[in-house]
């Protein structure tokens, strides 16, 4: 699931035209590294949860900028599957 989303979130810069040709997975969302700003950021964050039904509160945005693309697909796979184990419960 982490390859999915971790695709996901770099064909998600690229529709918003963010150059991913030298993207990793090692690449930081934020300053240090793809520089994306507080808007493109929450833009992020919306698709990630439309496309995976996951809820990211708004204060964890911030925290999301800091994180590498590996990172945020770990968090967001793990929030799937939290999300799938509620839902057999």
């Amino acid at each position: 699931m982490q390859d999915e989303v971790r695709e996901f979130v770099i064909d998600a810069l690229r529709q918003m035209e963010y150059d991913v040709s030298a993207v990793t997975g090692s690449s930081v969302l934020g300053p240090t590294g793809l520089d994306l700003e507080s808007l493109a950021v929450a833009d992020l964050t919306v698709q990630i949860e439309d496309e995976y039904k996951v809820r990211i509160d708004e204060e964890e945005t911030e925290k999301l900028a800091t994180m590498t693309i590996d990172q945020l697909a770990a968090e967001v796979a793990a929030r799937i599957g939290a999300a799938g184990a509620v839902g057999q419960a």
